[in-house]
Parts: structure tokens; C-alpha cells; sequence
């Protein structure tokens, strides 16, 4: 004799109908809560500002490097966007945020860059006073290109 078996969607089914069937129609005809406090979803602290990047980086045209903060759940984030042209041989000076970006910690995130010989990613920091720097170029694996629409740090 076969054993009778059940599928996960006619338990998941069974699990969502109790409920309904324990409380009555009410909880089916009720009407959303209304939200209280908008903690939830993504709310922007400040729009995307420009970053003045420093005289030995160029923004490439059509995507200039710019910084913004987003507030998720209650939790703020850098972002970055943009893609700019160097020539970094050493750890260097990309730029510099906006004065209404400061961060109140060192952040750091990982982007992407021109890949030389299997090197791909650069770490990119901001600082507390709005400084943001790369880390991992050497003469021997030149930094060509840096695209910043990957970089998101939580700042608090």
C-alpha cells in the first residue's frame, strides 16, 4: 500500500485557510491598519550631489560621480554612482563628498575596475571628513577606470 503524500502547496494552503476559518469572515472584510510611523521602505536623506573629484580623476561623461543617503528600515546608507578615469599607480584621492555627506565613521565598500592581470574590484573608504580614497593600486597594476554604482555602506 502507497503512503498518501502531501505537497507543499496544499499544507501551505491548509496552514493559510485555519486561521480564516478559526476567526470568521471578519478578518477576511477587515481593512488594512493604516501605517503609524514610516519606518518601513526606503526613504532618501539626501539626493544624489555630485563629489568633487579630485584634479587627477575624470568623470566620464553621461555618469559623473555622485553620493547620496538613503534611509532602509531605519538603518542609512552611502551610496555612490558614477563611473571616472584615473591613472592611480598608489593608494590615492578619488575625491571629496558633499558638505551634507559626512559620514560619521570610516565606511568602505568594494568596485569595480579596469581588470589587470585577474584584478578586478578596488576598495574604495570615505572618511569623516567626506574624503574618499581608493586602496589597492600599484605601479605594476595601474587603476584605469572606477565605476561606483555598486558602492552601498551602512553609515548608521
Amino acid at each position: 500500500m502507497t503512503q498518501p503524500t502531501t505537497s507543499r502547496r496544499s499544507l501551505l494552503t491548509a496552514a493559510l485557510a485555519a486561521p480564516a476559518v478559526a476567526v470568521g469572515a471578519p478578518l477576511l472584510t477587515a481593512t488594512p491598519a493604516a501605517a503609524v510611523d514610516p519606518v518601513d521602505g526606503c526613504q532618501t536623506v539626501v539626493d544624489w550631489t555630485p563629489i568633487t573629484v579630485d584634479p587627477a580623476v575624470t568623470n566620464v561623461a553621461g555618469a559623473p560621480a555622485e553620493a547620496r543617503v538613503i534611509r532602509l528600515a531605519g538603518t542609512e546608507f552611502l551610496q555612490l554612482r558614477g563611473t571616472v578615469t584615473c591613472d592611480f599607480t598608489a593608494d590615492g584621492r578619488l575625491g571629496t563628498l558633499p558638505a551634507t555627506i559626512r559620514p560619521p565613521k570610516l565606511t568602505r565598500g568594494v568596485c569595480p575596475r579596469n581588470n589587470s592581470q585577474g584584478i578586478n574590484a578596488i576598495r574604495i573608504e570615505a572618511n569623516t571628513a567626506g574624503a574618499v580614497n581608493v586602496y589597492g593600486p600599484q605601479t605594476t597594476n595601474k587603476v584605469t577606470w572606477i565605476q561606483l554604482d555598486n558602492f552601498s555602506s551602512v553609515l548608521r
